[in-house]
């Protein structure tokens, strides 16, 4: 069993992996939009501080991050069989679930969606983590 932090993405804000591998399976922890600066895709503050924050844009983003993760395991979005996804206000839902669904389909893994009071910063909307199958000649 493998933990791996992936070159290129925000340090996680504990000690985790973004990824673990186990028994033919990748666990991706969960993931958000933001960057490596700590900067948080999908958010913006004007200069009175007033927030603006896009659930399409921090899903796209959250999506595009566990790809990436995936692929330095050697699996994809393809690969994904299991999600749950965390959402600081179900009012985003129908703005997450559209983006999704430029992702995933009925063929897709399966998903829960939960409503939390709050994630590690305020600017965030939402987190995902994933659970993918390694293509087999990954597994062994």
């Amino acid at each position: 069993m493998t933990g791996r932090l992936v070159e290129g993405k925000a340090t996680p804000r504990g000690k985790f992996p973004h990824v673990k591998v186990a028994n033919g399976f990748a666990f991706v922890s969960g993931t958000s939009s933001r960057r490596p600066d700590n900067s948080i895709a999908g958010a913006s503050v004007d200069a009175m501080g007033t927030a603006t924050l896009d659930i399409a844009v921090q899903t796209r983003e959250v999506i595009k991050n566990i790809s990436d993760i995936l692929d330095s395991v050697g699996a994809s979005l393809d690969d994904v069989v299991q999600v749950t996804t965390y959402l600081v206000n179900m009012n985003d839902f129908g703005g997450y679930n559209k983006v999704y669904a430029e992702f995933f389909d009925f063929n897709g893994p399966s998903r829960t969606t939960v409503a939390v009071h709050q994630l590690p910063h305020p600017h965030l909307l939402i987190e995902i983590q994933a659970v993918a199958a390694l293509p087999s000649k990954e597994a062994s």
